[in-house]
């Protein structure tokens, strides 16, 4: 499928400004009167386009190579191509070739797993591609950076991978919207497996990639196990794609811990994994306990390039391919087809995030983000994978329930690495939404 192009008005909707970090503090300026629409990017021919913001390099690359294929899939099955994939089995049917008359095109843009570089890429799909949507990302500031962005700009934002409590939480925005789940729904649904396994009296040490989501990994994990007896010995912050984490693993050796919560994701995760069962910890025993490690936010994809050091290793994942629902086996059945193996859970979110914008455009009658944001709001909806799922009005973000999974001791293939121990119902991870902080604001559609 090729990569496509460009709306007829390439309309400059930004002033010049900072684009790093630095302009989450001091927002962008957006241009007032530029346009003459009734909203930004308003299409006026035969395609609609969307953004696709992914990580094609850095330490989140895999993760959005999977992102990629899954969004592609997910136009293929919009403009009536293919199987039609989860658009049999989602709730919703409104979707029966195109959105609201038009054909779905999209653009692409490398993260780089950098804010920077996302809010230039997304700033170009906006303003030179007249992207109507943005969608992606693997990093939480990434996603939180760009989520930004599009608020400024006028343009819905449909979160993909990302974990932190901020993106939905003291960062959430009106023009923003999370399917993913988020680290306070990790550390309910893990807690009880670890404290059933492991017992009360046990001692962790965490290592932490020094950035949003880390921060924010960290914290829900240790409240929930500190609530349940667990002490915590030090928690100490790695840079995100250190590579080598052989000079943080040392310390954890003669610590008196009894625990290693690696708080890493992606190539991060892969490397001080292996690395920890290198340095024998898995083997290692404290007081008469066999030390444990604990990672709590699980991809297929990093289990995959971990091999055997993931088995009996607990962790949470927001979707796995093993799950029997009518609408996860259509989307396996899909993607395998169409790509040879089956989808990872950043693949499963981006994929639903598409189909969850394109109906709610749908069912409003327009590509006003105002108004999709509104058919978005308070929207139940069902087979999907995940059970029953309300886009909760107040925060924006999804609730559904939550997998528990474990390393495999016996897989029976290289994508047979982990196995769902537990299906934590969505009425234990719900919490109020005033609870995470931060204000939706106003919709903005850039007019």
């Amino acid at each position: 499928m090729s990569l496509i192009r460009k709306p007829l008005n390439r309309r400059s909707i930004l002033r010049a400004g900072a684009m790093g970090g630095a302009a989450l503090a001091t927002p962008t300026i957006f241009t007032s009167g530029a346009w003459s629409a009734g909203y930004l990017n308003e299409p006026t021919g035969a395609e609609v386009v969307l953004g696709f913001n992914v990580p094609q390099t850095g330490a989140y690359a895999d993760e959005g190579a999977d992102e990629l294929r899954a969004y592609q899939l997910a136009v293929k099955h919009l403009n009536g191509e293919g199987d039609g994939g989860l658009l049999n089995t989602f709730s919703s049917k409104v979707l029966q070739g195109g959105v609201n008359g038009k054909k779905v095109a999209y653009v692409t843009g490398d993260t780089q797993t950098k804010s920077d570089a996302a809010r230039a890429s997304a700033k170009r799909m906006i303003e030179k591609d007249g992207a109507v949507m943005i969608t992606g990302g693997s990093s939480s500031g990434v996603a939180i950076a760009v989520q930004s962005l599009c608020q400024e700009a006028g343009v819905i934002f449909m979160a993909g991978l990302t974990h932190s409590n901020d993106t939905t939480g003291k960062d959430k925005r009106k023009n923003g919207f999370r399917h993913f789940f988020n680290t306070e729904m990790s550390g309910a649904a893990l807690a009880p497996v670890l404290k059933n396994n492991y017992g009360t009296d046990r001692k962790a040490y965490h290592l932490t990639a020094d950035y949003t989501w880390g921060w924010s990994q960290e914290e829900s994990i240790k409240k929930y196990t500190e609530d349940m007896g667990w002490e915590t010995t030090a928690a100490v912050r790695t840079p995100l794609g250190a590579g080598d984490f052989s000079q943080y693993i040392t310390p954890v050796l003669n610590s008196g811990a009894d625990v290693l919560v690696l708080n890493h994701y992606g190539k991060d995760m892969v490397n001080s994994l292996t690395q920890a069962v290198q340095f024998g910890l898995r083997d290692k025993q404290v007081d008469g306990k066999d030390f444990v490690i604990v990672v709590p936010l699980y991809s297929r994809l990093m289990a995959q390039g971990a091999g055997e050091n993931v088995k009996g290793i607990f962790g949470s994942t927001n979707w796995h391919w093993s799950l029997q629902d009518e609408g996860s086996k259509a989307f396996v059945k899909s993607f395998g087809q169409e790509y040879g193996f089956p989808p990872s859970q950043a693949a499963h979110t981006c994929y639903v995030q598409t189909l969850l914008y394109a109906d709610a455009a749908q069912r409003a009658g327009t590509f006003d983000p105002c108004a999709i944001a509104a058919a978005l709001e308070g929207f139940e909806f069902d087979g999907m994978g995940n059970g029953p799922t309300l886009y909760r009005a107040d925060d924006h973000q999804c609730f559904k329930d939550v997998l528990v999974v474990k390393g495999k001791e016996n897989p029976t293939s290289q994508f047979d690495l982990l196995e769902v121990v537990e299906v934590t119902p969505r009425s234990q991870v719900e919490y109020p939404a005033e609870m995470l902080g931060g204000e939706l604001g106003t919709c903005n559609n850039g007019a």
